[in-house]
């Protein structure tokens, strides 16, 4: 049925040339004959249920209430009038007088049609408008004596008149041309309705509108009002048609869209069928083949072929596809059960890690003891490690040379700054862009379930809101928990039990402690002189020759003059800044070949000024003429250095000031040892006044550079000591050590790096914490020769050994 017209109109209509004898239409002159018509007053009255019977329409009704049936019936026998009225509910089956409207239609039964359930088809036209006056009976049918209602009638000469039926007519025909279920003859029986005032009433009868808003138009006599409720009512309809043709276009073209798609992609596989198969259909095949020569478990094999099943399910033009295709081809990628073997020859093992380092005793010692242990055993999970060590001293470069000597694949994962957890664990692969974390994707790079993996700088991994990436690597790192890894985009379990861990640090204070205690840690300290010599003369020079494109003939650099670079142009534990300076002396020579410049091949210390510039004098012991410096051994981030304290003495009320940058734990360490010195003030033949009436100043020189520890404890208790006495520190000594109240030396860290750099400065001797005596024991006896070493426990013997009998020039005069 059509959204704006009636079905008994496109009923009508659809007959109208189908029999002649029923045109719905009348002319101006028989509506002026209906309007002359008399009809009785009291007429039977025929309720209607959905639907307003207008004057001069013709409509069709179905009867099938008892009362009707029999009104119908007995009017069809007499004059064929009957009065039609609205119900007001149109839900009421035995409608009363009250559920009526008081104005109906006069109408005339044209044609009454039996239909094969038992109703009346009855064909009615409507002839003149009435009201309910008095009800008369509702047995057997409802009765009433009604009037008839006179319309007003229209001025011919109403321009404004005219042009509104002209525009009804318009809209109209409008509407039936684009309504798809109204016969285009529809608008032929409007254009020849030559009566206005029946146009109004045959379009009010047949539009599509509330039985209510008819009723209303029925109710108006005016015409040229009631013409402009028809005006209104078809605009509003031509409007929701317009906008419902515009939906159903834009639709149908989507559609239309779709259905082409569509049919090209049918013709494009029978084609590619034809052809020997579609590329994603031989590419599903391709993955087939492949899954079957994978080593992977059940669990694995049984959700790679279930999502191999839901691609074969997709559309290849779908985003979704891509996804899908590149997490199967990521699965097929990984060495799953795929390992190594491992090369167990200890002996070349060995060569090869002597071969790339100098030194390193203790990493090498460790590799060659789980090497011997997966010969002997056959099997074994794979150790955990942490290089700690300052920086450029070869953590990472170790990797590689270990990963050699097993003969394994080599992979290398940088942590400084990461800050997202999915770095790790990888993301989900619902998420377009989706990747396997590093860990994965370094592990299919390597081909092998079993590589030497480095986690380079992991004291250097960050957090954020997107996770806490060191946490992650807490499962990565477990060896009881990383043969069941899983990362998010794999979404299965991965065994990275086999795969050789090595992480590298500067710092373990910023590596947070579960992690920490997953990794065995060994120290890589910093290298000697003597390291370095070796290391420059076997490694970096023959690396920056070979680089520079110059001959080992036109460049050599003796023994002498690589220890003057290590100790005035570099400042490091590692040799990352003397393989700088190496590389420019060998940039300078081929610069002199490329310019045919005389040059000698060998490169002497006092050519150094000219390639390199001005260099730095390393400090180094003076002398013991002054009472009160002593010297003392510190260590740094790049290495061990020695570092004066300075005491002097003036006169006062006993106040201590200190300066040069020092640390709390530091100044802690200067108050125990003067109140030491108090309390022990016979030790040193001192009266307990000197230090009320003396104030008491202690420095330690290079202010800029901050200090702290409880290491120059003995040093500054030396210092005092000899303030107070006047009397001279021991000559070429050095010494390190924390104290306490009850005047016992305890052990400090960095012996082997404080020891290197008392050689360095010409020291001789040095007083050490008895405790302190395995550390030295595990340096190489290369590295002490010329070094004396005296191990004490108690503060005074500090004082015994440190301080001589004689006094210094011009001493002070403390009384």
């Amino acid at each position: 049925m059509s959204e704006f017209f009636s079905e008994d109109f496109i009923q009508i209509a659809s007959g109208i040339e189908q029999d002649a004898e029923f045109i719905p239409l009348i002319s101006a002159e028989e509506e002026e004959n209906i309007n002359k018509q008399e009809f009785p007053e009291e007429l039977p009255i025929l309720p209607l249920r959905n639907n307003v019977l207008f004057p001069g329409v013709v409509i069709p009704i179905t009867v099938g209430r008892d009362k009707s049936i029999r009104l119908i019936q007995d009017a069809n026998r007499g004059n064929k009038i009957i009065g039609v009225v609205s119900q007001k509910d149109q839900e009421e089956e035995s409608p009363e007088f009250e559920d009526l409207h008081k104005v109906g239609t006069v109408a005339q039964i044209l044609r009454l049609l039996k239909m094969p359930d038992g109703s009346s088809t009855v064909i009615i036209q409507g002839k003149r408008r009435f009201e309910i006056v008095q009800p008369v009976s509702t047995e057997p049918y409802m009765k009433a004596n009604t009037k008839l209602l006179v319309e007003e009638r229209i001025d011919t000469n109403n321009q404004e008149m005219d042009v509104m039926i002209k525009s009804i007519k318009d809209l109209a025909v409008q509407i039936i041309q684009e309504s798809p279920n109204i016969p285009s003859e529809a608008s032929f029986a409007i254009g020849n309705i030559d009566s206005p005032t029946f146009l109004v009433n045959f379009i009010s009868s047949n539009m599509n509108a509330d039985v209510s808003k008819k009723q209303e138009m029925l109710d108006e006599l005016n015409v040229e009002k009631r013409a402009m409720m028809v005006l209104e009512h078809l605009t509003l309809e031509v409007q929701l048609l317009e906008m419902k043709n515009e939906i159903q276009s834009k639709v149908r073209k989507d559609i239309d869209k779709q259905q082409r798609e569509y049919f090209l992609h049918q013709q494009m596989r029978t084609i590619q069928d034809e052809l020997g198969g579609s590329p994603q259909q031989q590419d599903i095949i391709e993955k087939e083949k492949l899954a079957k020569d994978k080593k992977w478990d059940e669990t694995v094999e049984k959700l790679f072929f279930k999502e191999l099943d839901k691609l074969s399910r997709m559309n290849p033009q779908g985003a979704e596809y891509t996804v899908q295709t590149n997490y199967l081809d990521l699965m097929l990628e990984l060495p799953w059960g795929d390992y190594s073997e491992d090369n167990l020859d200890l002996n070349r093992s060995k060569k090869i890690l002597e071969r790339d380092h100098y030194g390193l005793e203790k990493v090498k010692e460790r590799i060659l003891e789980y090497l011997a242990v997966l010969k002997l055993k056959g099997n074994m999970k794979s150790p955990i490690l942490c290089f700690y060590g300052p920086p450029g001293v070869g953590k990472t470069s170790l990797g590689k040379s270990i990963a050699e000597a097993l003969g394994r694949k080599y992979v290398r994962m940088s942590l400084g700054g990461l800050h997202d957890e999915s770095e790790i664990r990888g993301h989900r692969k619902t998420y377009i862009g989706a990747m396997p974390g590093r860990v994965i994707q370094n592990l299919k790079k390597a081909e092998t379930s079993n590589p030497v993996f480095v986690l380079d700088e992991i004291d250097k991994l960050g957090r954020s809101n997107h996770g806490d990436p060191s946490s992650a690597l807490l499962e990565v790192l477990d060896p009881e928990q990383n043969n069941a890894f899983y990362d998010n985009y794999v979404e299965t379990e991965y065994d990275l039990s086999k795969v050789l861990f090595i992480a590298t640090a500067n710092n373990l204070a910023s590596v947070q402690g579960p992690l920490r205690d997953r990794m065995e840690i060994i120290e890589v300290n910093g290298y000697t002189v003597e390291e370095k010599i070796e290391i420059a003369k076997r490694h970096l020079l023959p690396k920056q020759i070979s680089e520079h494109g110059i001959g080992t003939n036109d460049i050599s650099v003796d023994r002498t003059t690589i220890e003057k670079i290590i100790e005035e142009y570099t400042n490091e534990s590692g040799v990352r800044g003397l393989d700088k300076i190496i590389a420019k002396i060998v940039r300078n020579r081929a610069r002199q070949i490329a310019m045919e410049q005389e040059f000698d091949p060998k490169v002497k210390p006092q050519d150094l000024f000219e390639i390199l510039g001005a260099g730095r004098e390393r400090t180094k012991y003076d002398n013991n003429d002054v009472a009160g410096v002593v010297t003392g051994l510190a260590w740094t981030a790049v290495g061990g250095d020695i570092l004066f304290i300075e005491s002097s003495i003036t006169k006062g009320k006993g106040k201590l000031t200190l300066t040069g940058n020092l640390g709390d734990v530091m100044k802690e360490s200067a108050v125990i040892a003067l109140e030491y010195l108090k309390s022990h003030s016979d030790l040193l033949d001192l009266e307990q006044k000197v230090f009320d009436e003396y104030n008491i100043h202690i420095h330690v020189p290079e202010g800029a550079t901050p200090k702290d520890g409880p290491s120059a404890g003995i040093t500054m208790l030396t210092s005092l000591a000899s303030l107070f006495t006047q009397r001279k520190v021991k000559k070429n000594l050095a010494m390190t050590g924390e104290i306490t109240l009850r005047g016992e030396v305890l052990p400090v860290g960095g012996i082997k790096e404080k020891i290197l750099a008392a050689k360095r400065a010409k020291i001789k001797e040095i007083i050490l914490s008895e405790k302190n005596k395995k550390d030295v024991d595990e340096i190489k006896a290369d590295y002490l020769k010329g070094l004396t070493f005296h191990y004490v426990s108690k503060m005074e013997e500090v004082l015994t050994i440190g301080l001589t009998k004689s006094k210094v020039n011009d001493p002070v005069a403390i009384i």
